[in-house]
């Protein structure tokens, strides 16, 4: 089996990400491509990576959070990755159910503003 070797482009192409997307990933540290020339190939390691990298965004977790949980395996390895995404997703997870209960608050807010201003054209 041979080794996932993907060029900036096909890499921006496979994660539906901008260039300037990928070149601040790779600027904050969180994406290291292999370098010939002027060109980057990109490791089965690093699309990896930007899969939990993309996966972190989705939640809404930071970009240094994400940085520094990428270096935990790096250092400690993959239980205490583990360990911290837990914890990282129990923060989140509270943050997220905050959020929800503030966009329930607004939109029961806003439709009854709506049927008031609605009341009052009839």
């Amino acid at each position: 089996m041979s080794e996932v070797r993907l060029s900036f482009k096909e890499m921006c192409a496979r994660f539906d990400v901008t260039p300037r997307t990928l070149r601040y990933y790779e600027y904050i540290e969180l994406l290291e491509p292999e370098r010939e020339g002027r060109s980057r190939f990109y490791s089965s390691r690093e699309c990896a990576r930007m899969t939990l990298i993309l996966r972190g965004r989705k939640f809404g977790i930071k970009l240094e959070e994400i940085r520094q949980w990428l270096k935990i395996y790096e250092n400690e390895g993959t239980d205490a990755q583990r360990t911290a995404f837990v914890e990282m997703a129990d923060r989140q997870l509270v943050e997220l159910e905050d959020q929800a209960l503030q966009l329930g608050d607004a939109i029961k807010e806003l439709r009854s503003l709506r049927q008031q201003t609605l009341n009052k054209l009839q």
